[in-house]
């Protein structure tokens, strides 16, 4: 990254890679061609299509290694799939969970959840303030349609308060993440961000995929991609 990039992601927390997926969207597309094209969110693992852009040398793993250096590892990936029939919102938020193979008890990791027969478990902060996460969007993403919305600084606040994030929020701004199909946004995983419902809503497919460079304790493993 440039200077002024990574001034720009230390602070704001986030950045785009604009056109980095571009000359090989088709190729993408045709990856996760497979998954089901009506739920609004599918959890991803074990595609083995999709590996090659996650590694290290892929076109996605290469953004996160630029950032995160040679250790980068995806570990988690879910496809988000908005349209006319799946317009929802979001309300501001932290990502707090990680997910992994299964539950053990080790000190600082909890409380446990479990979406889609996954183990999720709220790791400790500094784990979380040591990811990124890259959104790699498939459509077009104009203010219309939904675009992610991010409050600029807030992962420099920590672990917030359910009750605070709000406040948090609206002290740090709103900035929207506009895209073109092909770009791709990175920010600090543990950045407030939201969503909401799109104004003229059409297609709007991203893949949003975690990465860290940690080794889990305890026995604890990454359910990775």
């Amino acid at each position: 990254m440039t200077e002024t990039s990574s001034s720009e992601l230390a602070t704001d927390g986030a950045r785009i890679f604009q056109g980095a997926l571009k000359p090989c969207l088709a190729e993408l597309e045709a990856a996760l061609a497979n998954l089901p094209s009506d739920e609004a969110g599918v959890r991803i693992q074990g595609i083995d299509a999709l590996k090659p852009w996650l590694a290290r040398a892929g076109r996605i793993g290469a953004i996160a290694a630029s950032v995160l250096g040679e250790g980068a590892r995806p570990v988690r990936a879910i496809l988000f799939n908005k349209s006319p029939k799946a317009n929802w919102s979001l309300a501001w938020h932290q990502d707090r969970t990680i997910c992994v193979k299964a539950k053990r008890d080790v000190a600082g990791y909890g409380p446990w959840t479990v979406k889609r027969g996954m183990h999720h478990v709220e790791p400790p902060f500094e784990l979380l303030a040591r990811m990124v996460t890259l959104r790699a969007h498939l459509d077009d993403v104009p203010s219309t349609n939904a675009p992610l919305l991010i409050a600029p600084g807030s992962h420099l606040f920590g672990r917030i308060a359910v009750g605070d994030v709000d406040e948090i929020a609206k002290r740090c701004g709103t900035k929207a993440c506009l895209a073109h199909a092909g770009d791709v946004w990175l920010y600090a995983t543990p950045l407030l961000h939201a969503s909401e419902a799109a104004t003229a809503p059409t297609r709007r497919r991203v893949l949003q995929v975690d990465f860290s460079v940690d080794v889990l304790p305890g026995g604890l493993e990454w359910l990775g991609f």
